[in-house]
């Protein structure tokens, strides 16, 4: 099988060049399983980065989306609704845990890079007068806005756009050390941290990484924001990843997953954090609208019904052997459902590219990265079927010695 090529009799030459050419078109979805305009059938591994959790055209959310969008879509922040505060309140339970509330609040918005947009204002609102920097790290993703992109330290994306805002230090990640001397208490407000590297090819810390960022930011008074767009619900095997280390952050930002496809983004803080916002600090006007919470309620409700966080654990640890048998491999890092295979070449290209052509989705974040994202519902037989396909284009990909310049993007936003 091979991918249509450049999206054959689709016009794109009115849409802004912000993304390279796609090799293929998806004009359908259904489960794990994507269609392109010839109707060529695709194992996506890759949940549009993360983004699809439950797999595509879920039924059960696309019925809660129809029907709201038959009731209410829309009525702007001036007014209530009844859904934006079931959804907060779910979150706050996940976030502690899934039992018992956490005791926080939550902001609405339509993506990741806003989330991250709130959480940077909260902390300076919060920190006050002087206190305004935010320290990051070195080769994380925030968003492609420009005070997330001026967080994100992937510092060519942030050349053609310079200067950007001021208040951004990066340090190495992994690195207490250089968290620990860069974080002067007299001006910054707090510490944005992803708990794994998702776009710098699923990189994980060391074990007291976050524990100890933590208590660096207890002993100063900085807040701990938590990045978890990626990371978040469900893909790393409990609920957030920060959870595996049972600490508690000030602020986390989520979204991907969120709404299975339906633009939706969430902040939430520690009540007390929270209460620094006052009405007229931040809005947004689409962000908690009835129609992308929809999909966010149902979506959350059947990751309960189904126990995803188990799910990506098993599944996890099925895919993961799998990979780690594969010729060309050298070895696998991630947690649940959120993994990478890092190649003993710099062929992930080469190797991406061919798995398309085999007819299964992943993306090449690094030149010797490939990395898996496939539907917390994912099956045995679609993970079998997967690494299948995936053994021959890394063989192929050895073979032609080098990578191609075709091939999935490598950027998540």
């Amino acid at each position: 099988m091979s991918p249509a090529a450049a999206s054959p009799g689709v016009d794109r030459s009115a849409l802004m060049h912000t993304y390279a050419e796609p090799p293929v078109t998806f004009v359908r979805g259904e489960g794990s399983t994507l269609y392109d305009t010839d109707g060529r059938a695709y194992l996506d591994f890759l949940s549009g980065l993360a983004v699809t959790s439950l797999g595509h055209a879920h039924p059960v959310v696309a019925e809660a989306v129809a029907v709201q969008a038959r009731t209410l879509s829309h009525v702007s922040n001036l007014f209530g609704t009844t859904v934006a505060p079931e959804v907060a309140r779910t979150l706050d339970r996940l976030i502690g845990g899934g039992e018992d509330r956490a005791g926080g609040q939550v902001f609405f918005a339509n993506s990741g890079a806003e989330a991250n947009e709130c959480a940077l204002k909260l902390a300076r609102r919060w920190a006050g007068p002087g206190r305004y920097a935010v320290v990051c790290t070195v080769d994380a993703f925030h968003g492609r806005t420009l005070a997330a992109l001026a967080a994100t330290g992937q510092f060519a994306k942030q050349a053609a756009f310079a200067p950007m805002p001021e208040g951004f230090v990066h340090v190495p990640y992994d690195d207490l050390g250089a968290m620990d001397a860069a974080c002067d208490p007299a001006v910054v407000a707090a510490v944005l941290v992803e708990p794994i590297l998702g776009e710098a090819g699923v990189v994980v810390p060391s074990s007291d990484y976050l524990a100890g960022l933590r208590d660096l930011c207890s002993e100063r008074d900085i807040l701990l924001m938590v990045d978890e767009v990626q990371t978040g619900l469900g893909r790393t095997g409990r609920w957030f990843a920060f959870q595996h280390l049972g600490i508690e952050p000030d602020v986390v930002t989520m979204a991907k997953a969120l709404g299975n496809g339906m633009p939706v983004g969430a902040c939430w803080a520690r009540a007390e954090v929270a209460a620094a916002f006052v009405p007229g600090d931040h809005g947004s006007t689409f962000g908690g609208s009835p129609l992308a919470l929809s999909a966010a309620r149902s979506t959350l409700a059947v990751m309960e019904a189904e126990d995803v966080p188990a799910r990506a654990r098993s599944a996890g640890a099925r895919l993961r052997a799998g990979l780690a048998g594969l010729a060309g491999v050298g070895s696998v890092r991630g947690e649940g459902l959120l993994l990478a295979a890092v190649l003993d070449r710099d062929v992930a290209v080469a190797a991406c590219d061919g798995a398309l052509r085999s007819g299964l989705v992943c993306n090449a974040p690094r030149p010797d990265v490939l990395r898996f994202a496939p539907s917390l519902l994912v099956s045995d037989e679609e993970i079998d079927r997967a690494l299948a396909l995936l053994g021959p284009a890394l063989a192929r990909a050895g073979a032609a010695g080098g990578p191609s310049a075709a091939g999935p993007g490598t950027t998540d936003g």
